[in-house]
């Protein structure tokens, strides 16, 4: 017993001894970073939260991005390995400026953690699980034109005479699209969402199974693939989804409320074994349900992952109060959401102005008077944006800027891999890595003389076995046939990247010759592919990064980035999400036409409609001007649209009335 071991312990004259006992204190972390002081409280929180769900509701120009960075180095200081780090944005552009900004606020460790888009994240995983999945590791990744060119061949195969109401190929891509990313058949996408195309449903349908086969046969994916892969994969394979997610503790995902219901899946999958999640975004800038966006995700988060911890970041550092009170009051409409009341400690006499225009040739003059207007008073023009709800409504404004010498560069131009000559040059590297890849087979044929889609059939297969011997085929294609099975030949997937490159681009320059009236304007594109392709080891990669994160400049614009002129912008709202600018008018704000018309009938087409507008109010940080004019026609409903937005009512307090009229 302890009594008697005691009893014994005194009674043999052993010394006792004294203890003294001292309150047990924590040990306090030294941090390389003030965190404390770089960060306002609910940003610190955020940051400062580790394990669990956390969702973080940030307002517009509340330094989300800030936010993900001084997280990001925080695990790291906290202990995380980096690589145990996984960052989803929705541009690996993004990603990378994330990463970078955290390395220059802690170190090079921040390099580590493993970023990217979602789609670029999908892909790397499906390379190393190929053979699980049934798939070669050298599938191609099809961009959108690459997957409506498919659907059109299968379609033109099944139904040579087809009736005239049936969908366009991009048509048909969009319902496949959705059917996947919102996980519902087809056939419900066409009920609910492309009525009028219900009487030919069957065959949609069937052409939607004759594209899978056909993707399949010639290791292609398409983007959604990319996603559909990811989930079969974690669902369908245990000890995969519990090895990923144990590498990837940390899962943080930017701009939340844009993700898709495959892409929530994918999160709850990646999560599974720790439930460290931290989602990041805004419910009041969701705009892309075209897209498949699901704006309940970001709803319905708390009730996906327990004990989520909600965290509002509501100080935005980008607009005056003036504007920001003018933003609460059209989101405040919204009949769902996370309430929130941005604020902010930049004050000024400057108010809002809704503008009344007697038309849209008068709203077009009094938006170029005012642009001078605001030069005179020192401010760039490269600081003043024009934002329309699309991209048809700048006409009679562009036509004015031109009249004005005012230079312009508008968001939504033709896109540089959207060009022919470039998806030439990208179809016979895709040959080169991928011999099965059927499109892009077809499309360097069919640039050949004396080849049509007939002959392709012949060639194609020859081809595809990886046979370029001549005597195959009939003697009179030979000449034409030899020089691009040269170029194939010689051309080895391990080889130096930029002189693979520079061997297509010689190749093909006689072809650009032959079939363009404009070939040395398009060759100085060719020179800029090969530019890009110097940034990379690996073909494909290389591939794999144009179709994922394609350029987005157009090819007018490819080197207008390079003149250092000042340039208004003009975009559409959807295209100016996250984007900020000393200056914004918002032009065309009719009701009618913002919101659309065709919102009218859908609830949610509406709130989107209303959110939309927070999100252009929202880029303004000391002017912002809302302009409408008052005789505008809409084909449509075939009336004279005269009154101001419906999101603009009830805001008399907080906006100026400006009425203008000719001298």
């Amino acid at each position: 017993m302890i009594s008697d071991n005691l009893t014994e312990e005194k009674n043999t004259g052993i010394e006792r001894k004294k203890f003294v006992l001292k309150k047990r204190t924590s040990i306090k972390q030294d941090y390389k970073v003030d965190y404390a002081n770089e960060l306002n409280p609910k940003q610190l929180e955020a940051v400062t939260s580790r394990d669990g769900a956390i969702l973080v509701i940030a307002g517009a120009g509340t330094g989300k991005t800030k936010t993900l960075t001084y997280r990001t180095a925080r695990l790291i200081e906290d202990g995380i390995n980096p690589e145990n780090i996984l960052l989803l944005t929705f541009t690996r552009k993004a990603s990378a400026q994330m990463l970078n900004r955290a390395s220059l606020v802690l170190d090079e460790r921040c390099d580590k953690v493993a970023g990217g888009t979602f789609h670029s994240f999908s892909n790397l995983i499906l390379r190393k699980y190929s053979k699980l999945l049934g798939l070669k590791n050298n599938f191609t990744i099809m961009d959108m034109s690459d997957s409506e060119d498919a659907i059109n061949l299968i379609t033109n195969t099944l139904y040579p005479k087809k009736e005239k109401r049936f969908p366009k190929k991009s048509t048909i891509l969009e319902i496949y699209s959705k059917s996947v990313n919102k996980e519902r058949p087809v056939k419900e996408i066409i009920e609910k969402e492309y009525y009028n195309f219900s009487d030919v449903e069957d065959k949609i349908i069937q052409i939607q199974q004759a594209y899978v086969k056909y993707k399949r046969e010639n290791s292609l994916l398409d983007y959604d693939d990319l996603l559909l892969y990811l989930k079969f994969l974690l669902s369908e394979n245990e000890n995969i989804r519990k090895k990923l997610s144990n590498q990837y503790k940390y899962i943080m995902i930017d701009e939340y409320q844009d993700t898709n219901t495959l892409q929530a899946d994918i999160i709850k999958l990646l999560a599974s074994e720790h439930n460290n999640v931290m989602a990041v975004g805004d419910d009041s800038q969701s705009i892309y349900a075209f897209r498949g966006a699901n704006y309940r995700n970001i709803l319905d988060f708390p009730n996906i992952f327990p004990n989520v911890k909600i965290i509002k970041l509501e100080q935005n550092y980008r607009s005056n109060q003036n504007i920001l009170n003018l933003a609460n009051n059209i989101i405040a409409k919204a009949k769902e959401g996370y309430k929130k009341e941005l604020y902010s400690t930049i004050n000024d006499n400057i108010m809002p102005a809704i503008v009344r225009a007697k038309n849209s040739t008068m709203e077009a003059e009094f938006v170029c008077e005012k642009i001078l207007e605001l030069l005179d008073e020192d401010i760039p023009l490269n600081d003043i944006a024009v934002l329309i709800r699309n991209a048809r409504m700048s006409y009679n404004l562009e036509i004015e800027l031109a009249k004005r010498n005012i230079p312009f560069q508008k968001f939504g131009g033709p896109k540089f891999m959207d060009s022919a000559h470039i998806k030439d040059i990208i179809a016979h590297l895709r040959v080169i890595l991928n011999p099965d890849d059927t499109i892009s087979l077809n499309r360097i044929l069919l640039l050949l003389k004396g080849i049509g889609a007939k002959t392709t059939s012949l060639i194609i297969p020859v081809m595809q076995n990886k046979n370029y011997d001549l005597k195959l085929l009939p003697s009179k294609y030979s000449s034409q046939l030899a020089p691009l099975f040269k170029i194939i030949l010689n051309s080895k997937v391990e080889e130096n990247l930029a002189r693979l490159v520079e061997n297509v681009i010689q190749y093909y320059k006689p072809i650009l010759k032959e079939r363009y009236d404009d070939w040395q304007k398009r060759e100085k594109d060719l020179e800029h592919f090969l530019y890009l392709s110097k940034q990379y080891k690996k073909l494909d990669s290389f591939l794999s990064d144009l179709a994922l994160e394609p350029p987005e400049a157009s090819v007018e614009g490819m080197y207008k980035n390079n003149i250092k002129d000042d340039c208004l912008t003009i975009s559409t709202i959807h295209s100016a999400k996250g984007l900020e600018w000393n200056s914004v008018f918002i032009i065309g704000a009719v009701d009618g036409r913002f919101p659309s018309a065709y919102s009218f009938n859908s609830t949610e087409e509406t709130e989107e409609e209303l959110r939309l507008m927070y999100v252009a109010v929202t880029r303004a940080k000391s002017n912002l001007f809302i302009s409408y004019p008052v005789d505008m026609y809409d084909y449509s409903s075939q009336m004279i649209l005269t009154k101001p937005s419906r999101f603009l009512e009830d805001a008399d307090g907080y906006l100026e009335p400006w009425d203008i009229e000719e001298e």
